[in-house]
């Protein structure tokens, strides 16, 4: 479904990488967003960019772990705009490293992080879409909730909670007015590494190289993400490389667990790695 005329847009996460691509590809739509992320600066940033690119930015210091934040935002876009049309649940963070070694703490941070974030801002915004019979929600999780890559526990997990959210909402919203949309991107260059917990062997090399050699980047995601929420699509996935692996995995979902999944990850890696 199309979305609205000069779209009420949050997006949290903002300040830099996708959240920041999402907001200058909405500003394209005319949109007036509120830019949302712990780091303000970077939202100052952000808002500036959309506003250049003929939207209206205005920025916004929030924690989503935090649900009186989340409440808040919700507050600031009625006293800015009157409403709501769109909502990203952008914002997230990295955790690699074994299971049994990751430390629960850090556990404890990607659940706060990239699971609460998403309820705190499906809790909060659902229902005001409801209420108008019309709106948007996009999820951002990862190809990682869909195929669950070793060594990624803690960021597959969450990611694959999210995917579980969005169908849910999906069928709850059916017939609403309200488009709920998924985004599972696989690899490509954002922040999210520089505040990645890693544990065990580091997997930093391999995936910096994996999203510097991506031929998709965040403002493609960003196009993609809003053209597949104006198609009304549940699930968007921008990488061919994400789609290929998720139909395989649909077929043998046992075989791609156990063989085929540790196999192909392992030969991205070593390419990878070796440049």
């Amino acid at each position: 479904m199309p979305l609205a005329p000069r779209p009420r847009a949050l997006v949290t996460g903002a300040a830099s990488g996708l959240g920041r691509a999402l907001a200058v590809a909405l500003a394209s739509r005319g949109a007036r967003v509120l830019a949302a992320d712990l780091d303000l600066e970077g939202a100052r940033e952000t808002a500036e960019q959309v506003t250049r690119a003929g939207g209206e930015g205005h920025a916004a210091e929030a924690d989503v772990t935090q649900a009186a934040d989340v409440e808040r935002l919700a507050r600031e876009m009625d006293a800015r705009f009157g409403g709501v049309d769109f909502v990203a649940n952008n914002a997230g963070v990295a955790v690699a490293g074994p299971v049994g070694v990751v430390p629960l703490e850090d556990w404890r941070w990607a659940v706060g992080v990239n699971l609460w974030g998403v309820v705190h801002g499906c809790h909060v915004f659902v229902p005001r879409m409801r209420a108008q019979g019309a709106g948007h929600i996009l999820n951002v999780a990862s190809a990682a909730g869909l195929l669950s890559p070793p060594g990624l526990a803690p960021y597959n997990v969450t990611k694959a909670a999210v995917v579980s959210l969005s169908e849910t909402l999906a069928g709850e919203l059916y017939g609403s007015g309200v488009g709920v949309s998924v985004l599972c991107p696989t690899f490509f260059r954002t922040r999210i590494g520089e505040s990645a917990r890693a544990h065990g062997e580091s997997p930093k090399k391999a995936l910096n190289a994996l999203m510097d050699r991506s031929k998709i980047q965040a403002p493609e995601v960003a196009e993609l993400a809003l053209c597949g929420c104006e198609r009304g699509d549940l699930f968007v996935l921008p990488h061919g490389d994400g789609r290929w692996l998720w139909r395989l995995k649909r077929l043998g979902p046992d075989r791609f667990a156990q063989q085929l999944q540790p196999r192909a990850l392992g030969r991205v890696r070593r390419r990878a790695e070796r440049g």
